[in-house]
């Protein structure tokens, strides 16, 4: 049985502008703005909702199975995923797109400028869940917004529990069609942000959209995160990173802890510390797949920081 993990995969730009953005961008003639800017490091990462949860998974020893589009420039990633031994089954090539891509540039105060091109991920709902895919948990990330919408429908269809993760796509749905998202999901995961915009457009505080599901997590970054279920409300502490590097991929990587936990039957103060240490590991590399540790090294970190065995 495998974990499928709905979401997008993509190519993430990082340019890094070494000087700052208020120095060039005159607030008097913003509105003819034409700037610029010279970026002299450059780098290509793998990324996409998807691929990086499932790269997270993989690292903790599990065998999930991505689901997502991509376009004729997706070679590279698709050596990338046999390199880690995951499956290409369920990844879609649409021919005459792009994969989806994100253009990042940073200054020197840390900030961001971005582009993103969904391309081939606006393709998504050409996908489809069988029960033949043999899926007995799942997760619904950024993704095509058609794509999402039915793919919610498979799943309930098929009463395989998922984890609802509208994530940056959350504007994109209406009220009616989030709450309908919150009541077929089993399991529902938005950061700080996130969850004050699904209250805001439900009209539902998030203890009673808990109600709604077994459990619902919040993400709060430095402050932890906190996990709505059974009526209760359990604060799960944040791991100290042994550096902070980028927080790229982060959400992604507490993401994978969490739907690890659930397939392995933990209780949630242990899924929570999981996702929140492989967090912790993540945010100490530059990029969404490019921190290297293996099970052994989760497992003694996890004995380290919580003195208990995974």
């Amino acid at each position: 049985m495998h974990t499928l993990i709905c979401g997008s995969i993509a190519y993430d730009n990082i340019m890094v502008f070494p000087g700052r953005f208020r120095e060039h961008i005159l607030p008097e003639q913003i509105h003819i703005l034409n700037v610029a800017f010279l970026v002299p490091e450059m780098r290509r990462d793998f990324g996409g909702c998807a691929g990086n949860i499932a790269y997270n998974l993989k690292l903790l020893g599990a065998d999930p199975l991505i689901m997502a589009t991509v376009g004729d420039d997706a070679a590279r990633y698709y050596e990338r995923l046999e390199r880690l031994g995951l499956s290409r089954d369920c990844v879609q090539q649409i021919p005459n797109t792009l994969t989806a891509q994100a253009f990042i540039t940073t200054d020197l105060d840390d900030n961001q400028i971005t582009a993103f091109h969904p391309g081939a991920m606006n393709c998504s709902h050409l996908n489809s869940i069988t029960a033949a895919l043999s899926a007995s948990l799942a997760i619904i990330a950024p993704d095509g917004r058609e794509g999402m919408l039915q793919h919610a429908r498979e799943l309930a269809q098929l009463d395989i529990p998922f984890m609802f993760d509208p994530g940056q796509g959350l504007p994109m749905f209406s009220r009616e069609e989030l709450v309908d998202f919150v009541n077929k999901a089993s399991y529902i995961a938005v950061n700080d942000y996130e969850g004050k915009l699904l209250e805001e457009r439900t009209g539902l505080k998030l203890d009673r959209l808990a109600e709604r599901a077994k459990a619902l997590i919040l993400t709060r970054g430095a402050q932890g995160s906190v996990i709505y279920t059974d009526g209760q409300k359990l604060d799960i502490p944040c791991v100290k990173a042994t550096e902070e590097v980028d927080p790229t991929g982060c959400g992604d990587a507490y993401r994978a802890g969490l739907l690890y936990g659930i397939a392995a039957g933990f209780g949630w103060p242990k899924t929570g510390r999981l996702a929140a240490l492989m967090g912790a590991i993540k945010i100490a590399s530059r990029g969404g797949q490019n921190h290297l540790v293996g099970r052994e090294d989760i497992l003694r970190l996890f004995r380290r920081h919580f003195q208990s065995d995974l």
